[in-house]
């Protein structure tokens, strides 16, 4: 199998690469804290990882990556929505 290189897969590589960063910075912040904790950075990881993905599914027409990002999109939003609601009341 050949693949071309172009920019939509490099984008589409560059969102998976951003979606599994956030896994390695959510163990970072586990070691050094030593106990499971998830940082915001997971949560932003995640929404631009998942947006980027959502974009090269939408050029792809896959409707089940679409609905994937698309669900993982709406539950990062609130994550953060959640995080900032909070640190407001801090």
């Amino acid at each position: 199998m050949h693949f071309e290189l172009n920019g939509w897969i490099a984008l589409g590589l560059l969102g998976q690469a951003v979606f599994s960063a956030r896994f390695v910075v959510q163990w970072i912040a586990s070691e050094h804290r030593k106990a499971s904790v998830v940082p915001v950075s997971f949560w932003i990881l995640s929404l631009v990882g998942s947006m980027l993905l959502f974009t090269y599914a939408a050029y792809r027409q896959d409707p089940v990556f679409i609905l994937g990002q698309s669900t993982g999109f709406l539950i990062y939003s609130r994550n953060l929505v959640l995080i900032r609601r909070k640190s407001r009341v801090s």
